[in-house]
C-alpha cells in the first residue's frame, strides 16, 4: 500500500509543478486543494526535501523539485508511452497535448488547424500557450513547440521543418505617400520602422544582397514584441514592418499594405516544430507533427 501511495504522490506532484498551482491540480486530477497539499507534504515527508516554495499566490520548485521532477515526469511519460504502446490507441492521439507557439502566427495559422484536429479527436486535450522566445520543451513540460527561424542544437530535442515563410517589408499607403516608398536598403534609415522587441532588445531585420542572406538594423522608431501588434502598427500608418508573409498576405490582398523592397527582402525562413528526444514518439505528438507536415506541403502554412 505504500508503494500504491507513493505512486500516488508522483502523480500529484508532477501535475501540480506542472501547473504550478495546487488548485488548478486539484481540478484536473478531481481532488480537493487540500487533499493536494496533503499529499505533497507527505511525499516531502517521505523523500526528507522541499519541493516547492510556497507564498499565499503561488508556487515554485525548490532545486531538490526541478531535479525530482525532471525524474519523474520522465518516467510517467516513459509509463504512458508504454502503455498506450500496448492498446488499440497506438496511432490514435489521445491524452493531454501541451503545445508552445509563436503569438501571431499561432493564432492566425496554428489555432484553427488544431481545433479541427481535437474536433476529430475528442479524446485528444489540448493545452496551448503562446510566447515568441525560444523555450525548452523538456524543462517547461511542454509536448510540443513550433518556432521560426535558426535553431540551437540540442541533443535532447528533434526538430523538423514544417514550412518556409518569405520576410516581407510593409507599409500602409498613407504612410508612403507621406514619406516616401524607399528604393534602396539606405532609404530606410530615412523611415519610421515598427521592429520586434525581444529579451530587451530591438530585432533586426533579415535581407538578401548580392545572393547573401544578412541581417539588417532599421531605425527602432517602435519596438514591439507582439507579431499582429507589430501589423496593427503599420496598418495604423506608423512606418514599415517586416513580418512572415502569412501575417501579411490578407492585408497586402486588400491593399490595406504594399510590400516594398521585395528585391532584397526575399529571405525565407524556416518553421520548426521541436519536441524532446524520446524512445517511443507518442500518438498525439507524431499525428499533430504529421498534419503540419502535410498541410506545409499543400502551402496551407505560408
Amino acid at each position: 500500500m505504500a508503494q500504491v501511495d507513493s505512486f500516488s504522490g508522483i502523480v500529484i506532484f508532477v501535475t501540480a509543478a506542472r501547473s504550478r498551482s495546487f488548485t488548478d491540480a486539484a481540478e484536473q486530477l478531481g481532488l480537493t486543494k487540500s487533499a493536494v497539499g496533503k499529499a505533497i507534504a507527505k511525499l516531502e515527508e517521505r523523500l526528507g526535501a522541499q519541493l516547492f516554495h510556497r507564498t499565499t499566490r503561488s508556487i515554485s520548485l525548490t532545486a531538490d523539485g526541478e531535479a525530482y521532477f525532471a525524474a519523474c515526469a520522465s518516467a510517467l511519460d516513459e509509463i504512458s508511452t508504454a502503455e498506450t504502446a500496448l492498446g488499440p490507441e497506438l496511432h490514435r492521439p489521445v491524452g493531454r497535448l501541451r503545445i508552445d507557439m509563436p503569438a501571431a502566427f499561432g493564432r492566425r495559422i496554428l489555432v484553427p488547424i488544431l481545433l479541427d484536429i481535437a474536433r476529430k479527436h475528442p479524446d485528444l486535450q489540448l493545452t496551448m500557450t503562446f510566447s515568441d522566445h525560444l523555450i525548452d520543451p523538456i524543462e517547461e513540460g511542454v509536448d510540443l513547440v513550433v518556432r521560426f527561424g535558426e535553431l540551437q542544437s540540442s541533443s535532447g530535442l528533434v526538430a523538423r521543418r514544417l514550412t518556409r515563410q518569405r520576410m516581407v517589408i510593409a507599409a500602409s499607403p498613407e504612410y508612403l505617400e507621406q514619406r516616401g516608398t524607399p528604393g534602396q536598403l539606405e532609404d530606410v534609415d530615412r523611415h519610421s520602422c515598427i521592429v520586434g522587441y525581444r529579451r530587451g532588445q530591438p530585432l533586426s531585420w533579415r535581407v538578401r544582397i548580392g545572393g547573401e542572406a544578412k541581417r539588417f538594423s532599421p531605425p527602432g522608431t517602435h519596438q514591439i514584441s507582439d507579431g499582429d501588434s507589430i501589423v496593427e502598427a503599420a496598418l495604423a500608418g506608423l512606418g514599415l514592418c517586416q513580418m512572415p508573409m502569412s501575417l501579411l498576405r490578407p492585408h497586402l490582398e486588400t491593399g490595406a499594405l504594399r510590400s516594398v523592397l521585395d528585391d532584397i527582402s526575399n529571405e525565407l525562413i524556416d518553421v520548426h516544430a521541436v519536441w524532446p528526444k524520446v524512445a517511443h514518439l507518442r500518438p498525439k505528438v507524431r499525428h499533430v507533427v504529421d498534419t503540419l507536415v502535410e498541410l506545409g506541403e499543400q502551402g496551407r502554412l505560408a
